[in-house]
């Protein structure tokens, strides 16, 4: 540990935490910078040249979706809400049957560089081409927000002990809401240092040079995510045996909690501390209809059997935006356009399957330990509230102490079993730091890809300037990338309040109203017209749009609605999840829209269907966009 006073105040960082988090960092910056020197032309900086293999574009794939909201939201509401956030984990990784199914094959078969060329392509339309790029951006930007959470998250918790109060930079420590400067980091700053480092490494390679750092970050996140939980499912009882302590219909929690190790059982599982006023009691949390569903319902006053019916249309608009929502997020549906056929788009589809449901076993076993062990997590907000339990429980192995504390082992000193497992805590701790570096990395990339993408290719090089030459859109992409990047971070930058989880969720609401309709829709009834296509796509999304803005402004106390939810549960479950009212109203449209206007279906239709359906080996794949092509 290292002091220092002055200028900074006081600095106390635990060195295997913030070793660990830099490496994954330089290297990071290092493989983009070493890929970035293979990205050469426009389709290496938009689609990586069309030649990633399966297992490569699987991982990155894999790399790019497993978002901080995977590696540390899904832990932090399991843990703050319980059983009815599974469903989270579970549609994340079901959402890929539906790409697989409907969507992989023909997308990659039509040989676009991005969404939006696939609609004007469909439709021939470059009206619609603006329409489409309007939703990269909506989805995108809302998506960037919870991986900047993640980063202020993170840096926030790994110079925890640095005290700005006393020093020149006092004005920059974090404040209360009473204006008062606060010991630690601030979450401002973790989301721009982090924000401007992802930004630069993107500006440099494109997609050629994110394609193996997003690989490379999937493997990093899988073992980020699962050593530490055989590590400590080993010190403190398996999982069954920790689940155990939360099933049961305990007494009413504690008002205050220590989180200092407890007894353990005769059976070698670590006793759990006194929950905190703020926890869920034990009979709420393992609740099929638990914080997370009926917290509209419960506001308004009901009772547990009339908030259920609440609870299940949350969780039904829940499953339909997460399952459809992964079906229409533009920064992954971009990357099947770089495998080499729509044989090796499938195929990668089913080994993302694969890769992410695997991940996804070790999240919630954090959240269950985490109400165990460390539940003075509870009383926390914003940074410093349950979405940081994967960083901050393999602490708990600190000294053989739950409070979480620098590791210090004295030059020539015997080693005690103290230090050994004071030092085993802080090098697991500083594992899932990397591991978070990892997430919003890799998202942040795919991300910043796709909107910039859409600005450089679709904007740039098809709308304002036809006639530019893949040099110009890639010197674009380069001005665009820092463009997104100054704008994501500064929306990030406002969300610390929010948790990660739940923002992840409502851009899935946005991408199932708009893009999800979009594509199932224009893949597989050839009855489409542009104009119905854009009618549900505008009014589904939009509209879902408009409803988790409301939402936001609310819980962000932007504006003052908590009188109006609490008379009206229903509105604030249908604006805060609204894809079970968004999708099936973009849909019904295109339907409806598509038959009054069907004298406008392109002539070329059944080519176009026989096209997306065809078999590779009768040789009618097509590249909408070819490299020679000035525009």
């Amino acid at each position: 540990m290292s002091d220092s006073m002055g200028l900074l105040g006081v600095i106390a960082v635990d060195p295997w935490i913030l070793g660990l988090s830099v490496v994954t960092v330089v290297v990071t910056i290092w493989m983009g910078f070493w890929s970035a020197r293979k990205a050469k032309t426009a389709s290496d900086f938009f689609v990586a040249g069309r030649s990633v293999s399966v297992g490569w574009n699987a991982s990155a794939i894999s790399g790019e979706y497993l978002s901080a909201a995977s590696f540390m939201g899904v832990a932090g509401m399991v843990m703050s809400s319980g059983y009815d956030a599974l469903w989270y984990p579970v549609c994340y990784a079901c959402g890929y049957l539906f790409l697989l199914l409907f969507i992989a094959g023909p997308l990659r078969r039509f040989g676009a560089y991005t969404i939006p060329d696939f609609a004007e392509g469909r439709f021939d339309s470059p009206l619609f081409r603006k329409i489409a790029v309007i939703f990269v951006l909506f989805i995108g930007f809302f998506y960037t927000m919870p991986q900047m959470k993640g980063a202020g998250t993170t840096l926030s918790y790994i110079f925890q002990s640095v005290d700005l109060r006393g020093g020149a930079l006092e004005m920059l420590a974090p404040r209360n809401d009473q204006g008062e400067a606060l010991k630690g980091f601030p979450y401002w700053a973790g989301v721009l240092i982090v924000g401007a480092v992802i930004t630069l490494n993107v500006a440099l390679g494109g997609m050629k040079g994110i394609t193996l750092v997003q690989a490379f970050q999937y493997w990093a996140k899988m073992f980020a995510i699962s050593v530490p939980i055989f590590v400590l499912m080993a010190v403190h009882g398996h999982y069954g045996r920790q689940l155990g302590q939360n099933d049961r219909t305990g007494a009413p929690p504690s008002p205050s909690a220590t989180v200092a190790e407890a007894p353990s059982d005769p059976y070698g599982v670590s006793a759990r501390a006194a929950l905190p006023a703020k926890a869920p009691s034990d009979s709420t949390w393992i609740s099929p209809f638990g914080p997370l569903t009926t917290k509209a319902a419960k506001a308004a006053g009901l009772s547990g059997d009339e908030a259920k019916p609440y609870a299940l249309l949350y969780t039904y608009s829940l499953i339909i935006a997460l399952v459809c929502g992964t079906a229409g997020l533009p920064h992954i549906l971009v990357r099947f356009y770089t495998n080499p056929d729509g044989v090796a788009a499938k195929r990668t589809t089913m080994w993302v399957m694969i890769l992410i449901g695997v991940f996804y076993l070790f999240p919630p076993v954090f959240g269950v330990m985490g109400r165990n062990l460390m539940p003075s997590l509870y009383e926390g907000t914003g940074a410093k509230g349950t979405d940081k339990v994967v960083l901050e429980l393999p602490r708990v192995l600190n000294a053989g102490t739950g409070a979480p504390s620098a590791a210090t082992v004295k030059a020539g000193s015997s080693a005690s079993a103290a230090q050994s497992s004071g030092v085993l805590g802080s090098i697991l701790s500083g594992i899932t730091c990397a591991g978070a570096f990892a997430a919003f990395m890799s998202t942040f990339s795919g991300l910043l890809v796709s909107m910039t993408g859409a600005l450089a290719h679709d904007v740039y090089g098809r709308m304002w300037r036809p006639q530019s030459t893949p040099e110009e859109r890639m010197r674009m992409f380069k001005i665009a990338a820092f463009v997104v990047g100054g704008v994501s971070i500064l929306l990030g930058s406002q969300v610390e309040r929010l948790q990660i989880n739940f923002m992840v969720g409502q851009a899935f609401a946005i991408a199932a109203a708009s893009y999800f309709p979009l594509l199932f829709m224009s893949c597989w009834w050839r009855g489409m017209t542009m104009t119905g296509a854009a009618t549900g796509m505008l009014v589904g999304g939009v509209s879902a749009l408009a409803a988790v803005t409301l939402t936001n402004f609310s819980d962000l106390k932007w504006i003052d609605l908590d009188p109006f939810w609490a008379a009206h549960p229903l509105l604030r479950i249908l604006c805060e999840q609204p894809a079970i009212w968004a999708v099936p109203l973009a849909i019904l449209l295109m339907i409806v829209v598509s038959k009054a206007t069907s004298a406008s279906i392109p002539n070329d239709i059944r080519m176009k269907m026989l096209v997306l359906h065809a078999p590779e080996q009768l040789g009618l794949k097509q590249e909408y966009i070819q490299e020679h092509q000035g525009h």
